[in-house]
């Protein structure tokens, strides 16, 4: 499943496809470093700490926050934002704590693949 980066014309964010397939990785590292966050603000974290590189599109972010959840990678419950709107809350579980450190790995095995590869290029 792709990211769901929006590319908008004449912007500097990354295509849709760079990223493809890290979005757990980009949600599960947001709520570690955030605590409890609700949908929007999980966009907003991504958002803001990729220097605008990355937005996460809400029709993307919801299905795979909902497939994190039945996996036990994350909770969530319902409470009232600081405007009092009613809004879902995510939370990493301990099993989304060890997912994140292994996509984490993972990740940087990928990255220092392609470094190693481009030193050819």
């Amino acid at each position: 499943m792709p990211l769901g980066i929006e590319r908008r014309e004449g912007d500097d964010s990354l295509p849709r496809h760079d990223l493809q397939g890290n979005l757990d990785l980009v949600v599960l590292k947001t709520l570690a470093q955030r605590g409890r966050l609700h949908g929007y603000g999980i966009v907003l974290h991504i958002h803001s700490e990729s220097d605008e590189l990355l937005q996460v599109e809400e029709g993307s972010l919801y299905p795979a926050l909902h497939r994190m959840e039945q996996s036990g990678w994350i909770n969530s419950e319902w409470a009232l934002t600081e405007t009092g709107r009613r809004a879902k809350y995510y939370r990493l579980t301990a099993a989304g704590r060890k997912q994140l450190n292994e996509a984490e790995a993972s990740f940087e095995r990928l990255v220092k693949g392609v470094r190693a590869m481009l030193r050819y290029a």
